[in-house]
């Protein structure tokens, strides 16, 4: 279509000059205009336009709002300076009176209908954000507008012109599109659980947002950095056309995307790609008819940074119809980094659940390994109590006294460990699912009951009151008893362990849906830090006040496993210095059971309890926690023949261990050569050593009950002046050349790990007992020495 210009006056005239007064102001539209040759237009000369057309252009060419104005049947065009931007470089300054088809002709399907309505029928439109595509810098572009058409009556009172007051919102219309696809894409990518998925919820996101993003491909980088793999396309059908789903970024890379790819991996900064899409072929460009011609190429996270490496590269083709402007180079970074968020979150997941399978079977190994371990260890010691056993029991042919208390010694702590494995076993039993449970109608009351009372006997040499309430329930209960035993004597050897005054109780209550198991002590109460972690597996509360330190910190996670396998749980409330409360809660009925391991169901086998193992054990080991002299008088122990009766100057050693057989092997052990005093904790040895007179040696246990270990007691010894120079060994089951070095360091005299000889232990006591000896006569001697050269200094100053 020809185009039409307005051609300049080729000189000023008085009639041009009248027609100054149409085009008022300074502007530089208004300026054009003036200087526009009007007479060659089918308006004619200014000075004789009627007066609704001056008065329109007036008030157009005094607003600074963006205005446009079609005037005749040709619809000739004026515009103000604020509408002059909207008309780009290729129809400005020609639409200046150029008529309004030919300006417009890739929109006037669009807007002619519009305008005919406007002169036509003196209708008025307004449109809010209309997708107007233009053509006003050499290429057609996605444009959007506000606008309304006004008619403008001519003095007869026909439409004569339309004005157009505009504004463009291409900018608001495309951000609030870039705000959507962010959003929509992170709120996809969050559920991602791999990389891989990431990248193909991420494609499925992009592919919603064909305007801004045409086509785009996602490369991910192997962890080292040595290869970019396809990992999705959005919209590209011709992807294999575009790259190799598979780059070898350390081969050289002579032609293609791919050197441009792997020079991004390499360098971390993005690129624009032109020429490379155009040997590609027709490429989509979205929902225009055109296609796209320019990509840009961008790194998945930061990989300029020495020695990193970015995630993948993003290769986005851009739309055809967007110029290049800050606000889409701005989106598309901010695409390229929300799928860097997603991928690192969906690889950390990956590593974590990698860690967890890792960990899992690191537990499944270390399950098998106990449960092997302790069926192999069940053989020795079931061959060393059976022979024990018989030994004790044996009338033909009893033992002496001393051989009695020896085995008898041996005997308790056998039936000590044996319960130490078979705890281990139940618990590789059921991390593997094997546990042999089976559930029978119990009257779970008077069971409570009896199992509660066999700890009477030791509650009460403990200096405790045991209250035992547990009236009749509704109904039957089906429990594995092997089970609930455990559960009930675990949970009263925890309570006698860390109540040292007041009452025990043990509580059942029908609770409506099942039945509440209460074990409630007035101790030393558990920190509240300490109860979020109370029931996992060899966690211990360090160093809170009980009897004893003992133990392998496997009791309440063990009670809190059995009561899951009978549907229930347990919950612990404490206050520190007041007590502490368990609850064991387990349902009523079966259907929480599996039913072949329910009494009478199909398949179910009474299974005897390989694990189950008598109450006595518990009991005996929680009598040993307390101090002889708290429920029965030491008797007259027999000793060996060889024994060396100790004398009043035989040295002093102080004994401090919290296991009640250790500390008795111990003073037999020592008695034989010297005088031996023996207490159970620190605080104890610590009043012994401010007594007088001081022992000569102190053997101390590292791990003991209260606040007060073993370091602890070592450090006090040093810092008193008077027991600075007692030798201090400690015994430590904690084997290793770092434990012997941190307790040498922090002071210690000698070292010994459990197991340890008998002889070994004599011959170090004696060596260090001779050594402070001689430490002790070498001071004396040095004294004297300085005592008599001081006399002989005074006799020599009195003579002169």
């Amino acid at each position: 279509m020809e185009q039409h210009t307005l051609p300049h006056q080729p000189e000023r005239t008085k009639r041009t000059e009248a027609s100054d007064d149409v085009f008022a102001g300074d502007g530089a539209m208004a300026t054009l205009m003036r200087a526009a040759n009007w007479a060659a237009t089918p308006l004619g000369p200014a000075v004789d336009w009627p007066q609704s057309l001056r008065t329109a252009l007036n008030i157009m060419l005094a607003s600074r709002y963006p205005m446009f104005l079609w005037w005749g049947p040709e619809r000739i065009q004026f515009y103000n300076d604020g509408y002059r931007p909207c008309l780009g470089s290729v129809k400005h300054p020609l639409a200046l009176g150029q008529r309004g088809a030919e300006c417009w002709p890739e929109i006037w399907p669009i807007i002619g209908p519009m305008i005919e309505g406007v002169f036509s029928r003196g209708e008025s439109f307004w449109h809010e954000d209309q997708l107007i595509p233009i053509d006003r810098n050499g290429y057609m572009e996605e444009v959007y507008w506000t606008y309304s058409y006004s008619p403008i009556r001519a003095e007869d009172g026909t439409v004569g012109g339309a004005l157009v007051v505009v504004s463009e919102t291409t900018l608001r219309v495309q951000a609030q599109r870039h705000m959507r696809t962010l959003r929509d894409l992170a709120a996809a990518t969050a559920l991602a659980r791999t990389g891989a998925e990431a990248c193909h919820i991420a494609a499925a996101a992009l592919a919603e947002n064909a305007s801004d993003i045409p086509f785009a491909l996602l490369y991910l980088l192997d962890r080292d950095g040595a290869h970019a793999r396809l990992a999705s396309a959005t919209n590209c059908e011709a992807s294999s056309a575009l790259g190799s789903t598979t780059i070898d970024l350390d081969a050289p890379l002579d032609t293609g995307l791919e050197r441009e790819i792997a020079a991004v991996a390499r360098d971390g900064r993005p690129q624009q790609v032109g020429r490379l899409l155009a040997r590609v072929g027709h490429l989509p460009g979205g929902p225009w008819p055109e296609p796209a011609v320019t990509a840009t190429l961008l790194p998945i996270g930061q990989g300029n940074q020495a020695g990193q490496v970015p995630l993948g590269v993003l290769v986005v083709g851009r739309s055809p119809r967007i110029p290049p402007t800050d606000a889409y180079d701005n989106f598309l970074t901010l695409v390229a980094g929300q799928l860097a968020t997603a991928i690192a979150n969906a690889r950390g997941l990956e590593d974590e659940h990698r860690r967890a399978e890792s960990l899992a079977e690191l537990d499944r190994a270390k399950t098998l390994f106990v449960s092997n371990i302790s069926h192999e260890l069940r053989t020795p010691l079931t061959l060393l109590r059976g022979p024990i056993e018989d030994a004790l029991a044996d009338s033909d042919a009893p033992l002496p006294a001393a051989q009695r208390e020896r085995l008898e010694l041996a005997q308790r702590n056998t039936v000590r460990l044996l319960k130490l494995v078979n705890t281990l076993l139940d618990f590789a039993r059921i991390e593997a699912g094997r546990s042999d449970a089976f559930y029978e109608p119990t009257d779970l009351a008077a069971y409570t009951a009896n199992l509660a009372s066999v700890f009477r006997s030791a509650v009460k040499r403990a200096g405790l009151r045991l209250i035992v309430d547990c009236p009749p329930l509704p109904a039957l209960l089906y429990v594995d008893r092997g089970m609930w035993e455990k559960i009930v004597f675990n949970l009263l050897s925890n309570a006698v362990k860390f109540t040292l005054t007041g009452e025990i109780e043990v509580a059942l209550r029908w609770s409506g849906s099942g039945v509440e198991l209460r074990v409630r002590d007035t101790g030393v109460g558990i920190p509240q830090a300490e109860l979020p972690r109370l029931f996992e597996r060899f966690h211990r509360v360090q160093g809170g006040l009980a009897r004893t330190i003992e133990g392998a910190g496997i009791g309440l996670a063990l009670a809190q496993e059995l009561a899951r396998l009978h549907g229930g749980a347990i919950t612990a409330g404490s206050e520190l210095g007041a007590g502490t409360t368990f609850t064991v809660a387990i349902p009523a009925g079966v259907s929480h059971l599996p039913p072949e391991r329910i009494e009478g169901g199909a398949g179910a086998t009474v299974a005897s309890d390989a694990t189950a193992f008598s109450a006595h054990a518990y009991v005996d080991e929680a009598l040993r926690w307390l101090p002889a002299v708290a429920h029965e008088p030491q008797r007259e122990r027999a000793w060996p023949a060889t024994r060396v009766t100790p004398t009043a100057d035989s040295a002093c050693v102080l004994v401090v261990d919290d296991n009640a057989d250790m500390r008795d092997y111990l003073v037999r052990l020592l008695s034989q050569r010297w005088r031996v005093e023996a207490v159970q904790d620190g605080a104890a040895a610590l009043k012994r050593l401010r007594a007088t007179p001081l022992p000569d040696l102190v053997l101390s246990d590292v791990m003991l009950p209260g606040l007060l270990d073993g370091f602890g007691l070592l450090r006090a010894v040093r810092d008193d002046e008077r027991s600075r120079s007692i030798p201090f060994i400690m015994l430590t089951a904690r084997a290793g050349e770092e434990a012997v070095l941190n307790g040498l360091a922090a002071g210690a005299d000698d070292y010994l790990v459990k197991p340890f000889s008998a002889g070994e232990l004599l011959a170090r006591i004696d060596a260090h007992l001779q050594l402070a000896r001689m430490r002790r006569d070498a001071d004396t001697a040095r004294e004297s020495a300085l005592a008599r050269e001081r006399a002989a200094r005074a006799a020599a100053e009195a003579a002169e």
